[in-house]
């Protein structure tokens, strides 16, 4: 039986098509993938069928009759829920507090606890959590947190869940977890929408997948009739390389080196972390956002003072040099934000090509003048350079696609021939042509003798491009693995456990 069908949904923004008489049909009992590149289509449909935009012409049905969701309440009656990419929880209540949020159990005027308890208990049978349900959530691990999101959903009577980008910031255990719960929910009649980059997830839990490209649907295959080379073709509309074959580069001499380096709040406190990186050779940094990856980063572009320790590059102390300084001495930053640390989204492509650059030659004439011929060819080659797709280098960088703006970045910090790259979360957000493209130019950073440190939470990108990766867990460095190590190694290492010599798990 059909649980959800979609029929010519259509949604615009301005001039902008994002669903283009989209039809959907998702089986009861079904877990059905939804996949494109960014700007697809695929949040907008969910968020159509969730009632947090209204389609602008199309028809929703439920069970086969004809329903009208003008807002997530309408959704949440019909038996609708979602967990969201960016969880939606109140950090300083409960557990319990948070799964009832809205929907409180009462007798009389106060919470029937005893009730909510019952309930929950029934919950924990049925999708296998244990949690503390005393517990404030800002206490607890992102996986845990996304246990929580799944219980809140289930709380409020949800049949059919979607789930948007649930794996993005988990370890390899977690992830193992939640699709583990999300495959006892479909045993028990649950139907499922899951929306991911992560093609090796699609395939190990859903039934069928359905393709956008360009707001279009591009169309819909069982799982089985499925390979991740014919998924990313319908996804980009062009043949898409998955493996990254790392050829031999003979290392240099060390270039960074980091000694006992230690932070204080605000954020993750640094630990005494200490680390060197060669150059040709991608450093790899791995761990759960959140465990002093973004600290540690700060520290090495100078937009943070240590409490101790030191910086090295080239064998000079850089601890107390300033960003400009360092960007001088060859140090090229990717920031993980690049809306607030990257880029000026009103100033044009030639603006954001030279930002932080315009005083150098050849740019400047004189002491103030800007040579803008000068800007504007660079501008020119660099787009062509780096295959940013856009009608001309005068136009605001935000009308760009995440993907062209993420080039910008690359294309400048990478034009002024840096001896090192650091560049943080470089493919977030990206689509699978996009995160292709730029982790070939890591590589070929990598090739040209360059180093590069390369921080991300993407494990399977640290270990296709990495050298060496090293492993942060609460602002330290808990180990160092080879990139071929098994992935649940890195997972107990990114879970806070360490390993003996035999390679069996103990607390760290």
């Amino acid at each position: 039986m059909i649980a959800l069908a979609v029929r010519g949904l259509t949604k615009r923004f301005g001039d902008i098509v994002a669903n283009d008489h989209i039809d959907l049909d998702v089986a009861q009992g079904e877990i059905h993938g939804l996949l494109g590149e960014n700007g697809a289509g695929k949040s907008v449909l969910s968020s159509c069928i969730y009632g947090l935009y209204r389609p602008d012409s199309g028809r929703i049905f439920l069970w086969g009759k004809e329903v009208h969701i003008t807002s997530p309440f309408d959704a949440i009656r019909l038996g609708i829920g979602m967990v969201h990419q960016h969880l939606m929880l109140v950090p300083h209540l409960s557990v319990w507090e948070n799964i009832v949020l809205g929907r409180e159990p009462r007798r009389g005027i106060q919470v029937d606890r005893k009730k909510v308890l019952r309930d929950i208990e029934k919950l924990f049978e049925e999708t296998g959590f244990q949690l503390d349900l005393s517990e404030e959530i800002a206490n607890l691990p992102v996986g845990v947190r996304q246990q929580v999101e799944i219980l809140k959903v289930l709380f409020r009577g949800a049949d059919i869940l979607i789930l948007d980008e649930p794996t993005a910031v988990l370890t390899p255990q977690e992830v193992d977890q939640l699709l583990a719960t999300l495959r006892r929910l479909k045993a028990q009649g649950k139907t499922i929408i899951f929306i991911s980059h992560k093609l090796k997830e699609v395939f190990a839990l859903c039934d069928r997948v359905t393709v956008l490209r360009r707001g279009k649907k591009v169309g819909t295959l069982p799982i089985g009739e499925a390979t991740p080379e014919i998924l990313a073709e319908m996804m980009v509309g062009r043949r898409v390389f998955f493996e990254f074959p790392k050829e031999r580069v003979e290392k240099g001499g060390v270039l960074l080196t980091l000694r006992e380096v230690s932070t204080n709040p605000p954020g993750v406190p640094l630990k005494g972390i200490s680390f060197d990186v060669r150059s040709g050779e991608i450093l790899g940094i791995a761990g759960v956002e959140g465990n002093g990856q973004s600290e540690l980063v700060e520290v090495l572009v100078g937009l943070r003072r240590p409490k101790g320790g030191a910086v090295l590059f080239q064998g000079k102390d850089i601890t107390h040099s300033s960003p400009k300084e360092r960007i001088r001495l060859g140090i090229a930053h990717v920031p993980e934000d690049r809306h607030r640390l990257g880029v000026i989204l009103d100033f044009s492509i030639w603006e954001n090509l030279v930002l932080g650059f315009e005083t150098e030659p050849p740019f400047r004439k004189g002491w103030i003048t800007l040579n803008l011929q000068a800007i504007r060819s660079f501008a020119r080659q660099k787009i062509r350079e780096f295959e940013i797709t856009v009608p001309h280098e005068n136009v605001p960088l935000r009308t760009l696609s995440g993907g062209n703006q993420q080039k910008v970045v690359v294309a400048r910090e990478l034009a002024f021939e840096p001896s090192l790259l650091v560049a943080c979360q470089p493919t977030r957000g990206l689509d699978v042509a996009a995160t292709e493209y730029l982790r070939n130019l890591l590589l070929a950073a990598r090739r040209k003798g360059k180093a590069v440190l390369l921080i991300s939470a993407d494990l399977d990108e640290i270990r296709a491009l990495s050298d060496r990766v090293l492993v942060m867990y609460e602002g330290k460095i808990v180990g160092e693995l080879a990139p071929e190590s098994d992935e649940y190694q890195f997972g107990l290492l990114m879970g806070g456990k360490g390993f003996d010599e035999a390679g069996v798990a103990s607390s760290s």
